[in-house]
């Protein structure tokens, strides 16, 4: 099983994901936990550019690139081979985001995106993906009271509601996979409807009794 988890930094999303692998652990099952871009040796350098910005302005297509280039690492080495021994890959971000972010949200081409995804990720795209719907306004909010602002949070406000667009026109084009978790509400109650959602995709799978 392959679950992801995307949304705007700020919506708690990183918060249930290591929340929802612990309970994912207790209920006996081998659970990976990765995130985007990082989860390798290359995966965590390229991290470092493109979230630090230390390499200076950054051309959109050389963004995609780099995400693509980390994610395919990542796929080769860590995700694929753990789904192929039984176990349960968790991701904080997934391909999803390129089209979120670079597609809605820089405008680069949403076909030709996903033709680069589907090489990157060698076709394997989650079974599972929760999105952490936040208005841009409030997320934007959230990070810079914590003090965590990256390369990406600094784009404008317009920016961030292209961003929030596309993830919901993802979420229209295939409602089967994709699941939207209301993220105003206090983490604990986010929690519950978390859990509650993937217990309920397990159990269509036989894997543990909700």
């Amino acid at each position: 099983m392959f679950i992801t988890l995307e949304g705007p930094d700020g919506s708690g999303k990183t918060t249930q994901f290591r929340r929802l692998a612990v309970w994912l652990g207790a209920q006996g099952l081998e659970v990976l936990m990765v995130r985007e871009p990082g989860g390798t040796v290359l995966g965590e350098s390229v991290r470092e550019l493109l979230l630090q910005g230390r390499g200076g302005a950054m051309d959109a297509r050389a963004e995609l690139l780099l995400f693509c280039a980390s994610r395919a690492q990542l796929v080769s080495e860590r995700i694929l081979p753990h789904l192929e021994a039984g176990g349960v890959v968790l991701c904080d971000r997934f391909a999803d985001s390129t089209l979120a972010y670079q597609g809605y949200g820089r405008g680069l081409d949403l076909d030709l995106l996903r033709v680069m995804l589907n090489f990157a990720t060698c076709d394997r795209w989650p079974d599972l993906t929760l999105y952490f719907d936040l208005e841009a306004e409030v997320a934007l909010a959230r990070r810079t009271a914590g003090g965590e602002v990256n390369r990406l949070d600094a784009e404008s406000l317009d920016f961030h509601r292209r961003v929030r667009i596309g993830y919901l026109e993802l979420v229209a084009r295939d409602p089967r996979r994709w699941v939207v978790i209301d993220a105003r509400p206090p983490a604990d109650e986010v929690e519950r409807k978390v859990r509650g959602v993937v217990a309920a995709h397990f159990e269509q799978q036989r894997v543990f009794d909700k």
